[in-house]
């Protein structure tokens, strides 16, 4: 445990470093736990990658839609390498303290990542939008120059509010407890333990997460209603067969992560459980980057093509 002693008057403990509890209250299933995390990152790494990779080599993918994919499958790489690294190492070691810096660096990527996220889906539903709503517009719409600024645009919009958020929250006083009954440095466990009214950083977490998860989701929402109607409309069954197939597949991921992600940050605090948020923590940060691969590619005809052409025979 990392405390430093001063005296202002009185005696008090002020904390310059956390415990991570992660998953210590099940001693028993710690090596069952660290092989699983551990299977789940390879398959992350390995699984967008592949995605990454046959994405940038195959021609037939050259397209906006597949850009915006592997840029996301690297932005998945990247958020669950913020946790899941840590995480193992915990389970490994036993040593489950994080400096008062790291803390605050891992929190800051983490939610300047899961932003970047909330921010690319709605790009990638935006994409969908024009691709089927206004087809004839599309090479004008998005054209590679657009497809790059809205991607660079998705990383850097996040950052600002996300170093303020963290610059707030790591402001207060934390004094007595180090314990944070989480597998990382999340919002909700860092505040448990910081002392003083924390009433106002509760304020800013829920007006950060309608500004920058509810307005994308109702933006890719609005996006996949107008997209569905559209599809409705088309003659051919084999066309609206397609438009679906490829449509569903980011509903899907995006059903997975907000829905968790909105769930975990928008619930009363009286309703937080500890058991409750690592569940859907682990389940936002670690199972739906995993699935991610699975389901744009095993729906997505053109990915298996490419998989299967790019294949040693």
């Amino acid at each position: 445990m990392k405390y430093t002693e001063g005296m202002t008057g009185a005696n008090f403990t002020k904390v310059v470093g956390f415990i991570l509890l992660g998953f210590s209250d099940y001693p028993n299933l710690q090596g069952f736990l660290f092989w699983i995390f551990l299977i789940i990152y390879m398959s992350i790494l390995i699984g967008n990658g592949l995605i990454i990779v046959i994405t940038k080599i195959d021609s037939a993918l050259q397209t906006p839609m597949y850009f915006f994919l592997g840029n996301f499958s690297f932005l998945e790489i990247c958020y669950t390498s913020v946790t899941l690294p840590k995480m193992l190492m915990d389970l490994c070691t036993k040593n489950r303290n994080i400096s008062f810096l790291n803390c605050a660096v891992q929190l800051c990527l983490f939610l300047s990542f899961g932003v970047t996220e909330c921010f690319l889906l709605a790009v990638m539903a935006y994409d969908r939008y024009v691709a089927i709503c206004r087809p004839l517009y599309y090479p004008l719409i998005m054209n590679h120059r657009v497809c790059v600024y809205l991607v660079i645009a998705s990383w850097i919009g996040a950052i600002p509010g996300q170093i303020g958020q963290t610059y707030q929250i790591f402001s207060l006083p934390f004094c007595g407890s180090n314990k944070l009954n989480h597998a990382f440095c999340d919002i909700t466990p860092v505040l448990e333990v910081a002392c003083g009214d924390i009433s106002m950083n509760q304020s800013a977490v829920y007006a950060g997460v309608v500004v920058f998860a509810v307005i994308p989701f109702m933006l890719i929402l609005t996006s996949y209603i107008k997209i569905i109607s559209s599809i409705l409309k088309l003659q051919s069954v084999k066309g609206r067969q397609k438009a679906f197939s490829t449509c569903s597949s980011h509903l899907i991921v995006v059903s997975l992560f907000f829905g968790s992600g909105i769930i975990m940050y928008l619930r009363p605090k009286s309703s937080h459980f500890a058991g409750t948020d690592k569940v859907l923590s682990l389940f936002y940060n670690m199972v739906t980057p995993m699935f991610n691969p699975l389901i744009y590619s095993l729906r997505n005809k053109d990915v298996i093509v490419a998989i299967k052409k790019h294949l040693p025979t």
